[in-house]
């Protein structure tokens, strides 16, 4: 279809002749989309009460950086040693720099392999292009959290401090992207030359001596010992000194990362529910555990979540955050925007839609620390977000904290990490079968 002059001026007579869509172009120039079309009654009904209330923390600041992931596992495991170690609340974070550094190295070394397996496919191969496309980032899901704190430990957040780089990652992203391409050049360059084995190795040694030398500048260098020392809420002292980080995680979490699993809910016909689904290239720690997801209805999700919650325990969660949530009140709703009635367009979308076509998608990794129960219902959801309590002069929900509708978790949230003791039998055994395998593409893959 050409647009004619004809048709453009058909078009402009209309808009000129409608009353509502001048007052809506002249709130909407003025205010923005959301601002114009917020609704002041649903921010109104949710205030931050419930009925199963376990997480009262400080809320953690990520900063301008993309560790959502990271913060919403170590936030729950500090919520852990609260409890087992009667620390007073909000007294203590564990390091998320500490995770980071290893994130990103580990990244990298993954990064070296995948261009190696793939270096006879042309540069513009589907697969060589999605990996020099991003070479890394600060993004990652449960399961790659999980397996750093099992081969790094963990240390207090006094012990490796937040950095410039840290908490605005743009830059260190730039750098450490424009260094792993060239390694790339270089890599399938020998590969294709058929270079040895040994001579590979040492190549890569000496890319990744770069990389920790780069992350060493930016970040910190990582402690091999720490010590820990603390008043309980009862004012007793307690010290333990020259703890190895591996040390540290035995000695002071009193959970295992291995006894969790992530249960999701994408509603499509090619993801059956009861299967355990994994994602090709997303293995990013050598000899780690793989990304692995149970599919399940979004009811059997919920159960799950109250079941967690109302043992005493937070649930990871991942979710598209920004969909229909203000950040000021931290009130998530399906009808907190009238952009229908603003527009004049219907937005009519279900979840599998907005999921097949990369409308909505896993974005945020946050967690879940209440929920309201009306017989035995969830209405409400209390959500533990990492963005700290202000951003630019303003709140950020209730100090830090954001309530979300039961029907906002049903349509926007894809994912929680549930404690595998709590699942049904028949959904533990869906974990020992071969996963079905999801394309590199996948919307699920977190790299």
């Amino acid at each position: 279809m050409k647009l004619t002059s004809d048709a453009l001026g058909a078009l402009r007579a209309e808009a000129a002749g409608s009353l509502t869509q001048r007052i809506a172009q002249r709130a909407v120039t003025h205010n923005g989309f959301l601002a114009t079309a917020i609704n002041p009654p649903v921010i109104a009904r949710n205030d931050f009460t419930f009925s199963v209330d376990i997480d009262s923390e400080a809320v953690a600041n990520q900063n301008q950086s993309g560790r959502c992931w990271m913060f919403a596992c170590l936030n729950t495991l500090r919520l852990h040693m609260e409890k087992s170690l009667k620390l007073p609340k909000g007294s203590f974070e564990l390091s998320q720099n500490y995770t980071f550094f290893y994130d990103k190295l580990e990244k990298a070394n993954f990064f070296h392999q995948q261009i190696i397996d793939t270096a006879s496919a042309p540069l513009d191969d589907r697969k060589v292009s999605f990996l020099l496309q991003t070479p890394q980032q600060d993004g990652g899901d449960w399961d790659l959290i999980a397996d750093l704190v099992k081969k790094y430990g963990v240390v207090p957040r006094q012990a490796m401090g937040e950095t410039h780089a840290s908490t605005t990652s743009a830059q260190l992203n730039t750098i450490l992207n424009r260094k792993l391409r060239q390694d790339a050049l270089e890599l399938r360059d020998l590969v294709v030359r058929g270079t040895s084995l040994e001579n590979l190795e040492s190549t890569r040694m000496r890319m990744i001596g770069e990389v920790y030398r780069i992350l060493s500048i930016a970040l910190g260098t990582p402690p091999e010992k720490v010590d820990f020392e603390y008043r309980d809420t009862d004012d007793v002292y307690h010290v333990t000194r020259d703890l190895t980080p591996l040390e540290f995680l035995s000695t002071f979490i009193p959970v295992d990362v291995d006894d969790y699993v992530g249960v999701i809910n994408v509603p499509i016909e090619s993801m059956p529910y009861g299967k355990v689904y994994g994602i090709e290239t997303s293995d990013e720690i050598a000899g780690g555990l793989p990304n692995r997801y149970l599919n399940v209805d979004m009811e059997t999700l919920k159960q799950l979540t109250v079941k967690q919650l109302q043992e005493g325990e937070a649930v990871w969660f991942g979710s598209d955050v920004m969909q229909s949530s203000d950040v000021a009140s931290g009130v998530m709703s399906t009808d907190l925007y009238s952009l229908d009635e603003l527009l004049g367009v219907e937005f009519g979308m279900d979840k599998a839609q907005r999921y097949r076509t990369r409308e909505s998608l896993p974005t945020h990794a946050m967690t879940i620390g209440g929920v309201d129960l009306v017989d035995g219902t969830p209405t409400k959801w209390k959500v533990e977000n990492s963005w700290g309590t202000d951003s630019h002069g303003g709140k950020v929900g209730d100090n830090g904290y954001f309530v979300m509708e039961d029907g906002w978790m049903s349509e926007y949230v894809y994912e929680v990490v549930i404690r595998k003791d709590l699942l049904s039998e028949e959904h533990r055994k869906a974990f020992d079968e071969t996963p079905i395998m999801l394309p590199f593409w996948s919307t699920f893959n977190p790299i």
